[in-house]
């Protein structure tokens, strides 16, 4: 596992950050200002968990190591389950894993095709130059994604913030949704174990699952050999909280936490701004 450090402290009192993103994804900063906000914040240990790439963690890593932060490697890889998407956290990895390198390069191509079809749909219901708006936001353009269109959206007018843009556009059965060979859970967690690593999911709480689905997904994705559950998340409501704790314990899962920040002003909390995760939880640090 790559770390800098690991301090013993309870969970109570150790603010780890498990899941934020930079502009090497979708997020508004680069990877050295995330984590100089993350240190600023208070955070005791970071990870970097950009869409499927990893270009932002040296910098990141850099920026921890001189202000005494701990850092752990970190991705956030898209798959599809039955046809919906998830997202499957990698966290303590080696970085130069090949499998890992060539699979994430792999869920990257075709976004630049993807991002033509979603104009495409766009224009059809009225919203012209969404391809090359989206392009503006996108700093990285091999990892154009849903939120770069989304906050073209925005800036247009046609909604009043990203929340609105995902309840009316983007998502599946809304104009401007198209869909994308994305990597399965079981390549996602193979290429992270592989790597060294641990496989958490990611803010659970946020998929269209009913509850027979979500226990038959996390039982897969245990038997996988998925290690882990994001318990306290950016987006997670008190009863998601409550939830997710429990199957937690059902599964035997490590509980994991993370603000999923993607930029100052866009994202549901600040990084090293969540509660602690709720007692009687093993916390995924633990296991770094």
């Amino acid at each position: 596992m790559r770390c800098s450090f690991c301090p013993f402290l309870s969970s109570a009192v150790f603010n780890c950050d498990l899941h934020c993103h930079s502009t090497c994804s979708d997020g508004l900063l680069p990877a050295a200002e995330v984590a100089r906000r993350a240190a600023a914040n208070g955070v005791d240990m970071l990870a970097l968990t950009d869409h499927d790439d990893v270009d932002g963690l040296a910098a990141a890593r850099e920026v921890a190591d001189a202000v005494g932060m701990a850092f752990v490697n970190g991705v956030e890889i898209s798959i599809e389950w039955e046809r919906l998407q998830i997202h499957v956290l990698g966290l303590a990895f080696d970085v130069a894993d090949a499998p890992l390198n060539a699979g994430l390069a792999a869920i990257r191509s075709g976004r630049i095709e993807r991002a033509r079809r979603m104009s495409a749909e766009l224009a059809l219901v009225g919203v012209g130059g969404a391809f090359e708006g989206a392009m503006r936001y996108a700093a990285n353009p091999n990892l154009i994604s849903r939120a770069h269109f989304g906050r073209y959206l925005v800036e247009a007018g046609v909604c009043k913030d990203l929340r609105s843009v995902f309840e009316a556009y983007l998502v599946p059965g809304r104009p401007g949704y198209v869909d994308h060979r994305w990597a399965t859970l079981g390549d996602s967690v193979r290429w992270i174990l592989d790597a060294g690593g641990i496989a958490a999911v990611a803010h659970p709480g946020r998929y269209k699952l009913t509850r027979s689905e979500m226990r038959r997904f996390l039982g897969e994705f245990k038997d996988l050999g998925g290690q882990a559950i994001e318990v306290m998340s950016g987006s997670h409501t008190p009863e998601h909280v409550a939830v997710y704790g429990r199957l937690a314990k059902e599964y035997g899962f490590l509980a994991s936490r993370g603000s999923d920040f993607h930029g100052p002003g866009e994202s549901y909390v600040d990084l090293g701004q969540l509660a602690p995760l709720p007692d009687g939880l093993t916390p995924v640090w633990e296991a770094f």
